[in-house]
C-alpha cells in the first residue's frame, strides 16, 4: 500500500489542506519529505493507536504460543529463514538462541511500548550472520587462526 507524500513546506504553508489530504488518504498517513532531515510520517492519533494495538496483540499472542508449545518453537526455528534469509549463515543452535532472544525482547519491548530493542536484536544477529558469511572473518572470530596469541591478561590494578 503506497503512502501519499507531501513536502514539509506544504505542511507549513498549506497546513489545513495537508490535514484534509491526510483524512482523505486510504492509509490515514502521509509521508512528509524534508530536504535536510529525515522524512516524517503524519498520521492521526486514532490510526497510531490502532497500529500499536495490532502490533502489541500480535506480539503477545506470538510470545504466548512460543512459551507454551515446544512444537511452535521448533516450527518458528524452521520457518525463520523465510523471514530472515540471512539466518542460513547461523548454526541451528544460534538460530534457536536468536529465536529465544527475539521472543523475550519482543515481550519486553511490547511492555515498554517501544519496538527499538526488538530492532536492535534483529540487527545484532544480522551482523553476526554477516560476519559468519565471510570465511576469513568467521575463522578469526572462531579462533581458528595461527595468529592467535592466547587470552589477554587482566590489567593490573595499581
Amino acid at each position: 500500500m503506497s503512502i501519499e507524500e507531501v513536502t514539509f513546506s506544504d505542511l507549513q504553508l498549506r497546513g489545513k489542506a495537508t490535514v484534509e489530504l491526510l483524512h482523505r488518504s486510504r492509509t490515514q498517513s502521509l509521508l512528509v519529505t524534508r530536504r535536510d532531515a529525515d522524512d516524517l510520517v503524519l498520521t492521526t492519533a486514532a490510526r497510531a493507536d490502532v497500529e500499536h494495538t495490532a502490533a502489541s496483540v500480535t506480539a503477545r499472542m506470538f510470545v504466548a504460543l512460543m512459551q507454551r508449545d515446544p512444537q511452535v518453537r521448533e516450527l518458528v526455528t524452521d520457518v525463520l529463514p523465510d523471514v530472515f534469509p540471512w539466518v542460513s549463515f547461523l548454526s541451528r543452535a544460534e538460530v534457536q538462541e536468536f529465536v529465544l532472544e527475539l521472543v523475550s525482547t519482543m515481550r519486553a519491548a511490547d511492555s515498554l511500548g517501544n519496538p527499538t530493542p526488538l530492532v536492535q536484536v534483529i540487527d545484532a544477529w544480522r551482523h553476526t550472520a554477516e560476519a559468519l558469511a565471510d570465511p576469513e572473518l568467521a575463522a578469526i572470530l572462531s579462533g581458528d587462526t595461527e595468529d592467535d596469541h592466547g587470552p589477554i591478561p587482566e590489567p593490573e590494578i595499581p
